[in-house]
């Protein structure tokens, strides 16, 4: 019995681990991203799409969820205004099948 509580308790963790909260803070030193939009997609790590419900956050697949509350969010982002400030640089698409990565090499940023 203790080993399947663990066990659905360690599935619950990893689904909830997976989805891309986010919340934007107001000031740098709260965050844990600094993000700039760029105005054009071929400039962008990431394509972003903002979902409605929490439910359809991706798996660090660029679709977001902006949370209400910080604490409810995997990760606090800024919106910084230059882009040399920023840590990652996004493009938010209007589709969700345009949402991915151009730059592998930041993924690790999200996690």
């Amino acid at each position: 019995m203790k080993k399947l509580i663990a066990l659905v308790a360690i599935i619950i963790c990893s689904v909830s681990i997976k989805a891309q909260k986010m919340y934007s803070v107001d000031y740098a030193n709260q965050a844990d991203l600094k993000v700039y939009v760029v105005k054009y997609e071929n400039q962008a790590d990431l394509k972003v799409y903002k979902v409605k419900y929490e439910n359809q956050a991706g798996n660090n697949d660029g679709k977001w969820y902006f949370t209400q509350y910080a604490n409810q969010a995997k990760k606090k982002v800024y919106f910084v205004d230059y882009e040399n400030q920023a840590d990652l640089k996004i493009y938010f698409v209007s589709y969700e099948n345009q949402a991915g990565w151009r730059n592998n090499s930041k993924k690790a940023l999200i996690y």
